[in-house]
Protein backbone atom coordinates (compact mmCIF):
# COMPACT_ATOMS: atom_id res chain seq x y z
CA UNK A 1 0.00 0.00 0.00
CA UNK A 2 2.85 2.21 1.43
CA UNK A 3 4.81 1.59 -2.12
CA UNK A 4 1.80 2.30 -4.60
CA UNK A 5 0.95 6.16 -2.57
CA UNK A 6 4.74 6.65 -2.74
CA UNK A 7 4.77 5.76 -6.50
CA UNK A 8 1.50 7.94 -7.26
CA UNK A 9 2.93 10.66 -5.15
CA UNK A 10 6.28 10.29 -7.42
CA UNK A 11 4.31 9.87 -10.69
CA UNK A 12 1.73 13.28 -10.06
CA UNK A 13 5.55 15.34 -9.42
CA UNK A 14 6.38 13.80 -12.76
CA UNK A 15 3.54 15.40 -14.13
CA UNK A 16 3.10 18.64 -12.41
CA UNK A 17 6.66 18.88 -13.72
CA UNK A 18 5.58 17.77 -17.77
CA UNK A 19 2.69 20.93 -17.20
CA UNK A 20 5.10 23.95 -16.58
CA UNK A 21 8.34 22.64 -18.81
CA UNK A 22 8.91 24.53 -22.05
CA UNK A 23 7.90 22.07 -24.77
CA UNK A 24 10.57 22.15 -27.75
CA UNK A 25 7.16 20.51 -29.75
CA UNK A 26 4.41 22.93 -28.74
CA UNK A 27 2.15 22.28 -25.64
CA UNK A 28 0.09 19.53 -27.22
CA UNK A 29 3.10 16.91 -26.27
CA UNK A 30 3.51 18.16 -23.03
CA UNK A 31 -0.05 17.26 -21.95
CA UNK A 32 0.19 14.09 -23.68
CA UNK A 33 3.00 13.28 -21.58
CA UNK A 34 1.52 14.44 -18.00
CA UNK A 35 -1.37 12.79 -19.47
CA UNK A 36 0.12 9.54 -19.03
CA UNK A 37 1.64 10.14 -16.16
CA UNK A 38 -1.67 11.50 -14.40
CA UNK A 39 -3.27 8.05 -15.42
CA UNK A 40 -0.27 6.00 -13.40
CA UNK A 41 -0.73 7.97 -10.49
CA UNK A 42 -4.40 7.91 -10.07
CA UNK A 43 -4.22 3.93 -10.86
CA UNK A 44 -1.30 3.86 -8.11
CA UNK A 45 -3.59 5.73 -5.57
CA UNK A 46 -6.65 3.45 -6.75
CA UNK A 47 -4.43 0.78 -5.55
CA UNK A 48 -3.10 2.40 -2.54
CA UNK A 49 -7.26 2.71 -1.83
CA UNK A 50 -6.14 6.58 -1.32
CA UNK A 51 -9.35 7.59 -2.91
CA UNK A 52 -9.06 11.39 -2.42
CA UNK A 53 -5.88 11.30 -4.09
CA UNK A 54 -7.10 8.85 -7.05
CA UNK A 55 -10.41 11.73 -7.65
CA UNK A 56 -7.87 14.23 -7.62
CA UNK A 57 -5.75 13.03 -10.03
CA UNK A 58 -8.41 12.18 -12.21
CA UNK A 59 -9.59 15.47 -12.29
CA UNK A 60 -6.03 16.43 -13.48
CA UNK A 61 -6.05 14.07 -16.36
CA UNK A 62 -9.33 15.37 -17.08
CA UNK A 63 -8.30 18.98 -17.50
CA UNK A 64 -4.93 17.34 -19.48
CA UNK A 65 -7.61 15.51 -22.00
CA UNK A 66 -9.65 18.89 -22.34
CA UNK A 67 -6.39 20.80 -23.60
CA UNK A 68 -6.02 18.52 -25.76
CA UNK A 69 -9.32 18.82 -27.10
CA UNK A 70 -10.26 14.66 -26.25
CA UNK A 71 -13.78 15.12 -24.90
CA UNK A 72 -14.27 11.65 -24.79
CA UNK A 73 -11.82 10.90 -22.80
CA UNK A 74 -12.19 13.70 -20.62
CA UNK A 75 -15.13 12.70 -19.64
CA UNK A 76 -14.39 8.82 -18.73
CA UNK A 77 -11.78 10.61 -16.71
CA UNK A 78 -14.75 12.81 -15.02
CA UNK A 79 -16.66 9.14 -14.38
CA UNK A 80 -13.06 7.50 -13.16
CA UNK A 81 -13.31 10.97 -10.49
CA UNK A 82 -16.44 9.95 -9.59
CA UNK A 83 -15.79 6.57 -8.77
CA UNK A 84 -12.76 7.09 -6.49
CA UNK A 85 -15.00 9.98 -4.62
CA UNK A 86 -17.85 7.87 -4.30
CA UNK A 87 -15.82 5.76 -1.67
CA UNK A 88 -15.51 9.16 0.40
CA UNK A 89 -17.98 11.92 -0.61
CA UNK A 90 -21.33 11.70 -2.14
CA UNK A 91 -21.18 15.27 -3.18
CA UNK A 92 -18.00 15.38 -5.37
CA UNK A 93 -18.70 12.04 -7.64
CA UNK A 94 -22.05 13.83 -8.01
CA UNK A 95 -20.34 16.69 -9.34
CA UNK A 96 -17.65 14.83 -11.48
CA UNK A 97 -20.35 12.72 -13.20
CA UNK A 98 -22.14 16.04 -14.30
CA UNK A 99 -19.38 17.17 -15.81
CA UNK A 100 -19.11 13.63 -17.68
CA UNK A 101 -22.45 13.96 -18.72
CA UNK A 102 -22.38 17.65 -20.14
CA UNK A 103 -19.45 16.19 -21.99
CA UNK A 104 -21.12 13.17 -23.29
CA UNK A 105 -23.64 15.13 -24.31
CA UNK A 106 -21.42 17.74 -26.35
CA UNK A 107 -20.13 14.80 -28.43
CA UNK A 108 -23.48 13.33 -29.06
CA UNK A 109 -23.41 10.13 -26.52
CA UNK A 110 -26.23 10.67 -25.26
CA UNK A 111 -26.83 7.13 -23.84
CA UNK A 112 -23.77 7.18 -21.61
CA UNK A 113 -24.80 10.64 -20.42
CA UNK A 114 -28.19 8.92 -19.53
CA UNK A 115 -26.29 5.75 -17.89
CA UNK A 116 -24.28 8.54 -15.88
CA UNK A 117 -27.57 10.40 -15.24
CA UNK A 118 -28.91 7.30 -13.37
CA UNK A 119 -26.10 7.20 -11.30
CA UNK A 120 -26.26 10.63 -10.28
CA UNK A 121 -29.71 9.42 -9.48
CA UNK A 122 -29.01 6.82 -7.50
CA UNK A 123 -26.43 8.92 -5.32
CA UNK A 124 -28.99 11.17 -4.23
CA UNK A 125 -31.37 8.16 -3.56
CA UNK A 126 -28.64 6.71 -1.24
CA UNK A 127 -28.70 9.88 0.30
CA UNK A 128 -32.39 9.87 1.06
CA UNK A 129 -32.80 13.12 -1.46
CA UNK A 130 -35.96 11.99 -3.02
CA UNK A 131 -36.77 15.31 -4.61
CA UNK A 132 -33.38 15.35 -6.58
CA UNK A 133 -33.61 11.31 -7.01
CA UNK A 134 -36.64 12.05 -9.07
CA UNK A 135 -35.24 14.95 -10.72
CA UNK A 136 -32.60 12.94 -12.40
CA UNK A 137 -34.24 9.58 -12.79
CA UNK A 138 -36.29 11.75 -15.19
CA UNK A 139 -33.31 12.89 -17.14
CA UNK A 140 -32.28 9.79 -17.23
CA UNK A 141 -35.40 8.43 -18.29
CA UNK A 142 -35.67 11.12 -21.45
CA UNK A 143 -32.22 10.51 -22.64
CA UNK A 144 -32.63 6.74 -22.84
CA UNK A 145 -35.94 7.38 -24.37
CA UNK A 146 -34.16 9.62 -27.00
CA UNK A 147 -31.65 6.57 -27.71
CA UNK A 148 -34.76 4.14 -27.94
CA UNK A 149 -33.44 2.37 -24.73
CA UNK A 150 -37.04 1.75 -23.70
CA UNK A 151 -36.20 -0.90 -21.39
CA UNK A 152 -33.67 1.32 -19.15
CA UNK A 153 -36.19 4.43 -20.13
CA UNK A 154 -39.02 2.70 -18.03
CA UNK A 155 -36.48 0.96 -15.10
CA UNK A 156 -35.98 4.75 -14.47
CA UNK A 157 -39.78 6.14 -15.21
CA UNK A 158 -40.84 3.26 -12.40
CA UNK A 159 -38.07 5.04 -10.00
CA UNK A 160 -39.79 8.37 -10.66
CA UNK A 161 -43.44 6.66 -10.01
CA UNK A 162 -42.33 4.84 -7.20
CA UNK A 163 -40.38 7.94 -5.31
CA UNK A 164 -43.47 10.61 -6.37
CA UNK A 165 -45.68 8.17 -4.48
CA UNK A 166 -43.66 8.28 -1.66
CA UNK A 167 -43.70 12.10 -1.30
CA UNK A 168 -47.73 12.31 -2.22
CA UNK A 169 -47.61 13.04 -6.12
CA UNK A 170 -50.12 10.13 -7.00
CA UNK A 171 -51.27 11.90 -9.95
CA UNK A 172 -47.62 12.21 -11.49
CA UNK A 173 -47.21 8.22 -10.24
CA UNK A 174 -50.63 7.29 -11.77
CA UNK A 175 -49.85 8.66 -15.22
CA UNK A 176 -46.65 7.15 -15.52
CA UNK A 177 -47.81 4.01 -13.99
CA UNK A 178 -50.50 3.51 -16.99
CA UNK A 179 -47.90 4.89 -19.59
CA UNK A 180 -45.68 2.17 -18.81
CA UNK A 181 -48.72 -0.48 -19.49
CA UNK A 182 -49.62 0.76 -22.46
CA UNK A 183 -47.01 0.62 -23.57
CA UNK A 184 -46.15 -3.02 -22.34
CA UNK A 185 -49.18 -4.53 -23.95
CA UNK A 186 -47.75 -3.97 -27.54
CA UNK A 187 -45.15 -5.97 -26.22
CA UNK A 188 -45.15 -9.53 -25.86
CA UNK A 189 -42.33 -9.95 -23.68
CA UNK A 190 -43.59 -7.39 -21.28
CA UNK A 191 -47.37 -7.81 -21.53
CA UNK A 192 -47.10 -10.19 -18.51
CA UNK A 193 -46.07 -7.55 -16.40
CA UNK A 194 -48.97 -4.73 -17.28
CA UNK A 195 -51.27 -6.46 -13.84
CA UNK A 196 -48.97 -5.18 -11.78
CA UNK A 197 -48.50 -1.72 -13.26
CA UNK A 198 -51.88 -1.44 -13.19
CA UNK A 199 -52.09 -2.54 -9.67
CA UNK A 200 -49.31 0.25 -8.65
CA UNK A 201 -51.40 2.86 -10.81
CA UNK A 202 -54.69 1.38 -8.86
CA UNK A 203 -53.13 1.67 -5.01
CA UNK A 204 -52.15 5.43 -5.80
CA UNK A 205 -55.74 5.87 -6.97
CA UNK A 206 -56.66 4.30 -3.65
CA UNK A 207 -54.18 6.87 -1.79
CA UNK A 208 -55.82 10.35 -3.60
CA UNK A 209 -59.15 8.88 -1.93
CA UNK A 210 -62.03 9.39 -4.54
CA UNK A 211 -64.12 5.88 -4.81
CA UNK A 212 -65.49 7.74 -7.98
CA UNK A 213 -62.22 8.34 -9.59
CA UNK A 214 -61.15 4.49 -8.53
CA UNK A 215 -64.00 3.04 -10.03
CA UNK A 216 -63.78 4.98 -13.44
CA UNK A 217 -59.65 4.13 -13.31
CA UNK A 218 -60.90 0.63 -12.70
CA UNK A 219 -63.07 0.69 -15.86
CA UNK A 220 -60.33 2.54 -18.20
CA UNK A 221 -57.82 -0.28 -16.76
CA UNK A 222 -60.60 -3.12 -18.29
CA UNK A 223 -61.20 -1.17 -21.61
CA UNK A 224 -56.83 -1.03 -21.88
CA UNK A 225 -56.33 -4.80 -20.94
CA UNK A 226 -59.81 -6.80 -21.36
CA UNK A 227 -57.71 -9.96 -19.19
CA UNK A 228 -57.10 -7.32 -16.39
CA UNK A 229 -61.09 -7.83 -14.33
CA UNK A 230 -59.88 -11.62 -14.50
CA UNK A 231 -56.70 -11.03 -11.99
CA UNK A 232 -56.46 -11.09 -8.31
CA UNK A 233 -54.99 -7.76 -8.83
CA UNK A 234 -58.29 -6.62 -10.04
CA UNK A 235 -60.05 -8.08 -7.15
CA UNK A 236 -58.18 -6.69 -4.67
CA UNK A 237 -58.37 -2.89 -6.02
CA UNK A 238 -62.02 -3.47 -6.44
CA UNK A 239 -62.75 -4.94 -2.72
CA UNK A 240 -60.35 -2.04 -1.52
CA UNK A 241 -62.85 0.15 -3.06
CA UNK A 242 -65.67 -1.29 -2.05
CA UNK A 243 -64.46 -1.27 1.87
CA UNK A 244 -63.48 2.67 1.30
CA UNK A 245 -67.19 3.29 0.28
CA UNK A 246 -69.01 1.56 3.15
CA UNK A 247 -65.62 2.75 5.26
CA UNK A 248 -65.61 -0.71 6.67
CA UNK A 249 -62.25 -1.00 7.96
CA UNK A 250 -62.10 -4.74 8.59
CA UNK A 251 -63.31 -5.84 4.92
CA UNK A 252 -59.84 -3.56 4.10
CA UNK A 253 -58.15 -5.52 6.51
CA UNK A 254 -59.29 -9.08 5.34
CA UNK A 255 -58.58 -7.99 2.05
CA UNK A 256 -55.66 -7.25 1.80
CA UNK A 257 -54.46 -10.12 4.40
CA UNK A 258 -55.81 -12.43 1.77
CA UNK A 259 -54.13 -11.22 -0.87
CA UNK A 260 -50.57 -10.90 0.67
CA UNK A 261 -51.37 -14.59 1.93
CA UNK A 262 -51.22 -15.38 -1.93
CA UNK A 263 -49.20 -12.94 -3.56
CA UNK A 264 -46.93 -10.87 -0.91
CA UNK A 265 -46.77 -7.59 -0.91
CA UNK A 266 -43.10 -5.09 -0.76
CA UNK A 267 -42.73 -2.62 1.24
CA UNK A 268 -43.94 0.24 -0.99
CA UNK A 269 -47.14 -1.16 -1.26
CA UNK A 270 -47.10 -1.79 2.05
CA UNK A 271 -46.75 1.41 2.87
CA UNK A 272 -49.16 3.02 0.47
CA UNK A 273 -52.02 0.45 1.65
CA UNK A 274 -51.24 1.98 5.25
CA UNK A 275 -52.13 5.08 4.23
CA UNK A 276 -55.71 4.10 2.74
CA UNK A 277 -56.16 2.69 6.00
CA UNK A 278 -55.38 5.15 8.36
CA UNK A 279 -57.66 7.56 6.02
CA UNK A 280 -60.43 5.34 6.33
CA UNK A 281 -60.01 4.70 10.71
CA UNK A 282 -59.93 8.27 10.54
CA UNK A 283 -62.95 8.94 8.46
CA UNK A 284 -64.76 5.76 10.71
CA UNK A 285 -63.80 7.34 13.67
CA UNK A 286 -65.07 10.68 12.44
CA UNK A 287 -68.47 8.63 11.74
CA UNK A 288 -68.73 7.46 15.21
CA UNK A 289 -67.96 10.18 16.79
CA UNK A 290 -71.01 12.18 15.00
CA UNK A 291 -73.22 8.97 15.99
Amino acid sequence: MGDQLARGEEYEKQAEKKLTSWGLFGSSSKYESAADLFEKAANSFKHAKAWDKAGSTYLKLANCHLKLESKHEAAQSYVEAAHAYKKTTTKEAISCLQEAVNLFCDIGRFSMAARYYKEIAELYESEQNIEQAIDYYEKAADLFQTEEVSTSANQCKQKVAQFAAQIEQYQKSIDIYEEIARQSLTNNLLKYGVKGHLLNAGICQLCKGDVVAITNALERYQEMDPTFSGTREYRLLSDIASSIDEEDVTKFTDVVKEFDSMTPLDSWKTTLLLRVKEKLKAKELEEDDLT
